[in-house]
């Protein structure tokens, strides 16, 4: 059995959809029964209006498939909601402290300098002092291989200063990487070494 983990795509406006459906059918009010004219139940027929039928939904996706993207009209009213709901975060945060203002907008330095902290943390990098590094190798690796696929696909898209950033920071990641293996590799080539004698 493989550790990868497994993951599935779920088509959120689908589940709005049903809901929203359901939502109808439970707020539409009952029909009124007609007077009884003798014992015994009776059958009630709903004489108002039916509902309109919901637009066909296409097939769910089979497994493995990816669901449609979304419309461009979705987008837009995901996009106007995140925004208010970061600018209400925003305002909460400026209410508590006032001395902190607006933050600057996310670029794509931020980006890159987002997955070489990455790295660097998961190559040991911020442990405190007398803390023996935690170290995730395997993790680093695909932090830098995602770096590797960012540099591929943005080719001939950036800016200088956005490019020299890129392949300043893919350069050092990359060498940080080869350090610590060459270290780990003598490590396992070696009988451990005993730790050094502590302070007194």
């Amino acid at each position: 059995m493989s550790d990868t983990p497994k993951f599935e795509v779920i088509d959120r406006r689908k589940i709005k959809a049903e809901e929203e459906q359901e939502s109808q059918q439970h707020s539409a009010p009952p029909a009124e029964a007609p007077a009884a004219t003798g014992g015994g139940p009776r059958l009630v027929v709903n004489e108002s209006k039916p509902a309109p039928a919901a637009p066909p939904e296409a097939a769910p996706p089979a497994e493995g498939e990816i669901p449609a993207p979304p419309t461009a009209e979705e987008s837009l009213e995901q996009k106007e909601a995140y925004d208010a709901s970061a600018q209400r975060l925003e305002d909460l945060v400026r209410a508590q402290n006032p001395a902190v203002g607006a933050q600057p907008p996310v670029n794509f330095e931020n980006l890159v300098q987002q997955f070489y902290i990455s790295a660097m943390v998961q190559m040991g990098a911020g442990a405190q002092e007398g803390q023996r590094p935690r170290v995730d190798i395997l993790g680093a690796r695909t932090t830098i291989d995602l770096l590797g696929v960012l540099a591929e696909k943005t080719r001939g898209n950036l800016t200088a200063a956005e490019d020299k950033t890129l392949q300043t920071v893919l350069f050092e990641v990359r060498m940080a990487f080869l350090e610590l293996t060459s270290m780990i590799t003598l490590q396992g080539m070696q009988p451990p070494q005993p730790p050094p004698p502590g302070k007194r």
